[in-house]
């Protein structure tokens, strides 16, 4: 039996109460915050596996919360956003979420969203205990144990899928990565059609990248991927 405590922060009771019954039957630990002020207290005050995140809400919406979130915590944060936004789906991947999903939405796309995000954790914490010290690549350092970045020494704050991102991309340098790669590593599911999650990932550590660097360390492979820069 799945023990995973999941926190929704929805103003939505219903939503909360129907969505509780279904995890609970599937496993799954809900805890509800039925606004964005009560979810970033309680994220402070418990531990939780993984955050849904409405993006409206009264009060400050669900962009504010994630970004207050960000400021002190990792947990993985999968937004709700509204059907046909995509400049809410992009400004909640800027601002840290690590995926978006569409209402209205069946419980059981939800479920595999949540299934994917958690098993990607599970594998991280395996990667995390295999990898030992740092990768060094093109001025790029990334610290395995503290999962920090530095860009020609200069540290540069990073999510933990823009640093899958990472992880992945160096793995291979000078390889062309297929976005089919990155989905399963760096989100723990296959492509979808419309999707762009990925590219906002590989855009958000682009451009945090350039904040500290003239030298390009990412390339587009049009109809393929990316590929991190060799030097060499």
């Amino acid at each position: 039996m799945n023990e995973s405590h999941i926190l929704l922060i929805d103003d939505d009771r219903d939503l909360a109460e129907l969505l509780g019954e279904y995890l609970d039957a599937e496993g799954y630990r809900l805890s509800a915050a039925h606004s964005g002020e009560d979810g970033i207290v309680q994220l402070r005050e418990h531990t939780y596996d993984l955050v849904l995140l409405d993006v409206m809400m009264p009060g400050i919406d669900g962009f504010e919360t994630l970004r207050q979130i960000r400021s002190y915590s990792s947990v993985p944060v999968l937004m709700l956003t509204a059907k046909g936004e995509e400049m809410d789906r992009v400004l909640g991947l800027e601002l840290g979420a690590d995926d978006y999903l569409a209402k209205p939405y069946s419980h059981r796309e939800l479920l595999a969203r949540i299934k994917a995000l958690l098993r990607r954790i599970e594998l991280d914490k395996v990667q995390k205990e295999s990898d030992s010290g740092t990768l060094v690549c093109n001025g790029v350092t990334l610290n395995f144990d503290t999962y920090e970045v530095e860009c020609d020494g200069e540290h540069v704050p990073m999510t933990t899928s823009e640093f899958k991102v990472l992880r992945v991309l160096m793995a291979r340098v000078g390889k062309a990565v297929p976005k089919e790669d990155l989905y399963r590593e760096v989100l723990g599911r296959e492509i979808m059609a419309y999707d762009r999650s990925i590219d906002m990932h590989v855009s958000n550590v682009r451009r945090k990248l350039q904040a500290v660097t003239e030298t390009p360390k990412i390339q587009t492979i049009r109809g393929i991927g990316y590929l991190f820069v060799d030097p060499k």
